[in-house]
C-alpha cells in the first residue's frame, strides 16, 4: 500500500539531502521519480532542488493554485512513477496535501514530503499542519542547537544577528537569515523572560 510520508525538521537539518538521496536510490534501480518543489523558493534556481552540501537535481515547481493530483495523474499517463518527492512541503496548501493523500490512496504511488514544521514565531505552516494531520508516516530529521541539544525551533534574524519576532510567515532565506535552536534558546533569543529560569 502506498503511503503519504512527512519528513520534517528545522532549517539546515539536511531535508533536501535526504530527499535527493532517496530519489537517487530509486533511479539507480531503474525506477522513475517525480520531484516537486515550491515555485516560491528559487534560491537554488528555478525548478531546482539543491542541498547545502552541493548536490542537486531538476524538479517541477508547484504554486498554490496547482492541482497536484491532476499533475501526477498526467505524468502517470505517460510513464510509471515509483515515488513522488515534494521539497519545501510547508508551502503546500491544505487542498494540495489532500491531493497528495489521494495520489497515495487512489493512484497507489508513495509520496514523500519534506519541509519545515514551524516558522520563526513557533507557529505551524498550513501545509505542515495538514501533513501532520494526514500523513501515514511522520519522521523527524534532526539537527542540533549551538548548545548541542536537539533543535526544534528556528529564529529569523536581522542583518545584525538579532532575532526578529514579527513579520510575514514566509521570507525566503538561508543561513544568513535563519538559525535553528532548541526551544530554550529560541525562547531566550525571542525575549521570553521565562527562558532564563
Amino acid at each position: 500500500m502506498a503511503k503519504l510520508y512527512f519528513n520534517y525538521s528545522t532549517m539546515n537539518a539536511g531535508k533536501s539531502t535526504v530527499l535527493l538521496q532517496a530519489s537517487y536510490n530509486y533511479r539507480e534501480r531503474g525506477m522513475d521519480t517525480l520531484l516537486l518543489t515550491a515555485d516560491l523558493d528559487r534560491r537554488a534556481g528555478e525548478g531546482r532542488i539543491a542541498s547545502r552540501i552541493g548536490i542537486g537535481a531538476e524538479a517541477e515547481t508547484y504554486r498554490p493554485e496547482d492541482d497536484l493530483f491532476a499533475r501526477v495523474s498526467s505524468h502517470l499517463d505517460e510513464r510509471k512513477l515509483a515515488c513522488i518527492f515534494v521539497d519545501e512541503a510547508q508551502f503546500l496548501t491544505k487542498d494540495q496535501v489532500w491531493q497528495l493523500a489521494r495520489v497515495a490512496d487512489d493512484l497507489k504511488v508513495p509520496v514523500m514530503a519534506f519541509g519545515l514544521r514551524v516558522d520563526f514565531q513557533g507557529e505551524l505552516f498550513p501545509g505542515s499542519a495538514t501533513l501532520l494531520a494526514l500523513a501515514d508516516s511522520l519522521r523527524e530529521i534532526r539537527t542540533i542547537c549551538h548548545c548541542g541539544r536537539k533543535a526544534t525551533m528556528v529564529i529569523r534574524q536581522d542583518e545584525d544577528g538579532r532575532a526578529i519576532t514579527e513579520g510575514a510567515q514566509v521570507q525566503i532565506g538561508g543561513n544568513e537569515t535563519y538559525v535553528s535552536l532548541c526551544r530554550r534558546h529560541w525562547r531566550e533569543a525571542t525575549g521570553d523572560r521565562q527562558a532564563a529560569g
